[in-house]
């Protein structure tokens, strides 16, 4: 007996949602895994702290204690987790941080963190990964250095900061680390795979012209085409791997031109995860008025500037697709 017209169509978009999340996942893990192993290698041998010391300069230019800097290695080295557990951690055993200065590093930590993984993510995007890394610390000092002199000269959130939040601590030993990455994993698959089929949903509906045409003159602006609006939008509201693997998948179809790869891996490096990434910085003293509102017009100022600095090279692909 055929099934009912809908409950088909609803049947073939999850396949083929699921299909797209497995192909997309794979190219994924196969670039996070060895960078998370080889990061755990470092860890324990606690060679990840020889990454501070240079930064112990640029913590005194935006006004931090030099010890925040091996919050701030780890953090770009690993995660925004492991940076914030270093964090709480030297937390009791240096001078309570002011807001302004709890609002310097939080944003600071926002807009460079897990570099080895989402550089090379963005390099399978067809992005070239040093300059994306060097793009993200050198933005987030200048931020830091902004907001630090803003600050300094207005008495703007001089008042001690309130941490509210600890970060989970993952129990010693390398099966829980690996249960805790395989669960980590895990959840990235069915992220993945709930994105893809909101995606064909949004194309299915007729939505996806639409939020192209409500987006296209903030986006011409910044140097990105229609076509990538949509892509756009995801990575900074979810994350960077979520948006990356939505344009691994249109750069496989043919239908992003490298100018737009480029100025969208930028912008979503800049700003990710505005939501959830925002939300645990205020737990822990950041303003949201930095965290949230001074990273996102940072990020769309510069990426104004260097996409019309930047010149548009449609590839054969995109611009058959056009």
């Amino acid at each position: 007996m055929p099934l009912p017209p809908l409950l088909s169509r609803v049947l073939g978009a999850a396949t083929g949602s699921f299909r797209d999340a497995i192909h997309v996942s794979l190219g994924l893990f196969r670039v996070m895994v060895p960078i998370i192993i080889t990061v755990k290698i470092l860890a324990e041998l606690d060679l990840i702290r020889y990454l501070a010391l240079p930064l112990e300069p640029v913590m005194r230019l935006v006004g931090l204690p030099p010890d925040l800097g091996l919050a701030w290695a780890t953090g770009m080295a690993v995660n925004i987790y492991s940076g914030l557990l270093v964090f709480a951690s030297l937390m009791t055993s240096m001078e309570p941080l002011s807001g302004a200065q709890a609002t310097v590093f939080a944003t600071m930590m926002l807009i460079a963190h897990s570099l080895p993984v989402e550089g090379r993510i963005a390099q399978q995007c067809g992005v070239r990964m040093m300059p994306q890394l060097a793009i993200r610390i050198v933005c987030a000092i200048v931020c830091g250095f902004v907001l630090h002199r803003v600050y300094s000269a207005t008495g703007w959130l001089a008042d001690p900061a309130t941490m509210l939040w600890e970060p989970r601590r993952v129990e010693p030993g390398l099966v829980p680390w690996g249960l805790n990455e395989l669960r980590n994993l895990f959840s990235l698959f069915w992220v993945i795979f709930a994105l893809m089929l909101f995606k064909r949903a949004l194309d299915h509906f007729d939505v996806t012209p639409l939020l192209n045409a409500a987006l296209r003159p903030v986006l011409r602006l910044l140097g990105i085409g229609p076509n990538a609006a949509t892509i756009t939008v995801v990575g900074m509201c979810m994350g960077i791997i979520y948006g990356s693997g939505l344009i691994i998948r249109e750069v496989n179809k043919g239908t992003l031109d490298r100018h737009d790869v480029f100025c969208s891996i930028t912008l979503m490096g800049l700003a990710h995860a505005l939501i959830e990434d925002t939300l645990l910085m205020v737990l822990i003293g950041g303003d949201i008025s930095a965290t949230l509102g001074g990273r996102l017009l940072f990020a769309l100022l510069f990426v104004a500037v260097i996409g019309r600095l930047t010149p548009r090279r449609t590839s054969p692909a995109a611009a058959r697709s056009a």
